[in-house]
């Protein structure tokens, strides 16, 4: 989508909810953008949302990524228009996905409980 805002959270929510099986319930950890606003938003009855504090960058692991893709991929550089914008995003996404194990590494804080899958 070419916007963040409420309505692409919307469909977002909408459309991920319908992924989630009858006897699942998902909790979603959001930072605090103004799309994110729950009283805004008609959250799924499977879709429990829950905010992080604000300026709690150290809570939102998904931060270290995309400090690792603008560092390593994206800083510094001039695009011609949105498309080539999305495109090196997209494959910025694809070399850090393809290095296994990279995206984990990441994330993974020592304080963070270990998860079982």
């Amino acid at each position: 989508m070419p916007y963040a805002n409420t309505e692409a959270m919307q469909q977002f929510l909408d459309r991920f909810a319908a992924t989630i099986a009858d006897d699942e319930h998902v909790v979603m950890v959001l930072d605090q953008a103004g799309w994110h606003d729950s009283r805004a938003l008609s959250v799924p009855a499977n879709v429990t949302l829950v905010a992080l504090p604000p300026y709690s960058l150290e809570l939102n692991p998904v931060e270290c990524v995309w400090l690792y893709l603008k560092e390593h991929f994206l800083s510094h550089r001039l695009y011609d228009d949105h498309n080539a914008i999305v495109d090196a995003a997209c494959k910025a996404r694809r070399r850090l996905t393809a290095q296994a194990g990279h995206i984990k590494s990441l994330c993974t804080y020592p304080w963070n409980p270990k998860v079982k899958t």
